[in-house]
């Protein structure tokens, strides 16, 4: 996979999760607090850190917001 492959694959998670959050008119701290993360860990995850955590706290997100991946 190229640099510019992961670049693209990031940019669409983070838009597909926005997307929900604006769909379910709910913001990312009250995302964190309902899935007992703190802010700052959701933000990283949601902009597509690859550490084991924010995987993690990734799938947390998609399990609330109903999103396939």
């Amino acid at each position: 996979m190229t640099e510019q492959n992961l670049v693209e694959g990031a940019k669409a998670i983070t838009n597909r999760i926005k997307m929900r959050l604006l769909e379910k008119d709910m913001t990312q701290v009250e995302l964190a607090s309902l899935i007992n993360e703190k802010p700052v860990q959701l933000n990283r995850a949601i902009h597509a850190d690859m550490s084991p955590k924010s995987v993690k706290i990734r799938q947390k997100v998609y399990r609330v917001l109903d999103i396939n991946n």
